[in-house]
């Protein structure tokens, strides 16, 4: 797989990570999202599935577990979370636990808000059924 691959399926899983936010459960349910799962299901397969896994819950080194519900990502409306993905985080940020780039997109330019916005209804519907 070449280098450039490789970034973009990093990115987008540390994108997904981002999206978990660092802590625990607890506290108040996602906000209802307004996206298609089973869309956001093949987004999450042709971007997230790289740093996340097939099941959402995270490859050492690369994402976070999405399945379990954080606090932060609980506070976040749909969107709050396309803007996040749309910008993406540095490794730099003290924010970033994962200390790996999540370029915007996910390093995936191709992405649509309607995408985005079907991947993080696929991602709360994971949430929604772990409970």
């Amino acid at each position: 797989m070449s280098a450039s691959k490789w970034v973009s399926l990093i990115a987008a899983g540390a994108l997904v990570a981002v999206l978990a936010g660092c802590g625990g459960g607890g506290g108040a349910a996602a906000p209802v999202s307004k996206g298609d799962v089973a869309k956001g299901k093949e987004v999450f397969n042709g971007t997230c599935i790289a740093c996340h896994g097939a099941d959402a819950k995270g490859l050492a080194g690369l994402g976070k577990n999405l399945v379990v519900k954080t606090d932060w990502m609980k506070k976040q409306d749909d969107a709050a979370l396309l803007a996040f993905v749309k910008t993406g985080r540095p490794a730099s940020d003290p924010l970033n636990t994962t200390k790996v780039d999540m370029p915007p997109k996910g390093g995936n330019p191709a992405l649509s808000d309607d995408d985005i916005t079907n991947a993080i209804s696929y991602i709360r519907s994971l949430q929604a059924a772990a409970k």
